[in-house]
């Protein structure tokens, strides 16, 4: 049975945090009636709002969308038309509508086995995509976000032999740059994990080459290739069957505490991608990758129901709220299912009063 209330109070920690001025936000789940999205949902499903309807992409290799007045209303799923048979299948987790109504989207890609033989490990990469017509039909801008590390077929987690994938984006408030939190699968341990890049604001129309990788302080590598730190790193690698990380990041701004939010899925520590928990991390300052808070589990994995009880995040109650925006209180999913309303809360300052 899922608990009825998990609570999150953050320790406040210079190094490693919030403005030292500010109490850490928190947040609650509690139990709400339960809703399904009318999809398979095998990723963060990203969503947007056209005309006062809410639209909702699922992410589950053939792309498709639902919209409705709202979230508890969504119609059956309709198909998208994507352009590019060289990047299917896709997941398309990410989405963001201009002020134009251009809408920009953003998608996992697994290539064909480059095993060879009976295996089934890929080699997943993040790429940007384009619409003019509300999502029905996409135009493929390119891979954007690609692993410099050789594919290992030896890897033994049953899915990727390496790459970039399970991920999501959010444009920061100043409107400057889009941050894309994503899993890494390669390289040395201490670039495996959650890591994050960015693109330019000025450069969404055309982005091929214009991501750039946090790495050592800095983001001057380049998205296609290049080096990671990682903001939530691995313990273990992920060529081991009894992988140990962070992974499957969804992000989003919230109103009620300012600051960014981060749900992550956490792998550990058998075969099979057990989900060992759920966790929650905030940072105000999307710039500075150090700031995130520590990890803080919110649900562990015995905790949940529901198979396989991947792919947390919410989505926003009130109109013009999404998967990257919500206030106080949202509805919390996991692999499409939401049992729970999520509330978000930020202390206030103490007060000093000097006589």
């Amino acid at each position: 049975m899922v608990p009825l209330v998990y609570s999150v109070l953050l320790v406040l920690i210079a190094v490693n945090g919030l403005d030292a001025q500010q109490p850490p936000p928190s947040v609650q789940l509690r139990p709400a009636t339960p809703v399904t999205l009318p999809e398979i949902i095998d990723g963060n499903s990203a969503a947007y709002w056209v005309e006062g309807r809410l639209h909702l992409l699922h992410s589950s290799g053939v792309p498709t969308f639902s919209d409705g007045v709202d979230q508890f209303q969504l119609s059956p799923a309709k198909p998208i038309e994507f352009d590019s048979e060289e990047h299917k299948p896709v997941w398309f987790e990410a989405a963001w509508r201009d002020d134009d109504g251009t809408l920009l989207l953003w998608y996992h890609h697994e290539p064909p086995t480059l095993c060879g033989g009976t295996s089934n490990l890929t080699t997943p990469k993040i790429g940007a995509a384009i619409s003019f017509d509300d999502g029905k039909t996409v135009t493929d801008l390119g891979i954007v976000l690609e692993s410099g590390d050789a594919t290992d077929c030896n890897s033994r987690n049953g899915f990727f032999s390496g790459g970039h994938g399970d991920f999501s984006v959010i444009l920061d408030r100043e409107r400057s740059y889009f941050y894309f939190l994503f899993t890494n699968y390669a390289g040395p341990l201490e670039e495996q994990g959650v890591a994050i890049a960015r693109l330019s604001f000025e450069d969404r129309y055309f982005p091929a080459g214009a991501v750039q990788k946090y790495y050592r302080g800095e983001w001057l590598e380049p998205g296609l290739g290049g080096h990671i730190t990682a903001v939530f790193p691995a313990n273990r690698i992920w060529q081991l069957s009894n992988i140990d990380s962070y992974w499957g990041p969804s992000v989003h701004w919230n109103e009620a505490v300012n600051s960014y939010v981060v749900f992550l899925n956490r792998a550990c520590c058998e075969p099979g991608w057990p989900q060992e928990g759920i966790y929650v991390a905030f940072t105000d300052d999307m710039s500075h990758p150090a700031l995130w808070t520590a990890p803080e589990r919110i649900l562990r994995g015995e905790d949940i129901d529901h198979a396989p009880g991947f792919y947390p995040q919410v989505l926003g109650l009130q109109p013009g709220e999404t998967d990257s925006l919500a206030s106080g209180v949202a509805r919390f999913y996991i692999h499409g299912e939401s049992r729970w309303e999520a509330v978000f809360t930020r202390p206030q300052p103490a007060t000093t009063v000097v006589e």
